[in-house]
């Protein structure tokens, strides 16, 4: 079994911001060797979710709309209690889901036709790490 190990450092220049990652993800896979097996992606912060799904941006405004009505950014949160200012952040993160384990079949993500890889960012413009992990034949 071959397994590989990088980490993805992104600065956000917004606080709330969304990147595409596919084509780091893909380069990750390539290099790996690994031609049937998995690739785990993790942002390795607590405000901070991976995503799968479409490359449209309405979607993307739709995302933050809803958690924006759902969550208030700007609401009252115990956490805020601590100093922090970013306690919808927390909440963000777990309502978009953490991670994404994607498929490798013939050493390439195994994608429906329109998925792509996203890193949402919900407390940002400071240095962030993702771990991408690929494990496989």
């Amino acid at each position: 079994m071959k397994s590989k190990t990088e980490y993805l450092t992104l600065n956000t220049e917004k606080k709330i911001q969304i990147i595409r990652i596919t084509d780091q993800v893909e380069n990750v896979v390539s290099k790996s060797g690994v031609k049937d097996g998995l690739v785990l992606v993790n942002p390795m912060h607590i405000t901070a979710a991976v995503v799968v799904n479409d490359n449209e941006s309405g979607l993307h405004k739709d995302y933050l709309r809803v958690l924006e009505n759902l969550v208030p950014y700007e609401g009252e949160y115990r956490h805020n209690d601590t100093g922090e200012d970013n306690g919808a952040a927390h909440i963000w993160r777990q309502m978009m889901g953490h991670q994404v384990v994607l498929p490798i079949t013939n050493g390439k993500l195994d994608f429906g036709p329109w998925e792509q890889i996203f890193y949402f960012e919900f407390d940002g413009m400071r240095q962030k790490r993702i771990l991408i992990k690929v494990i496989g034949e």
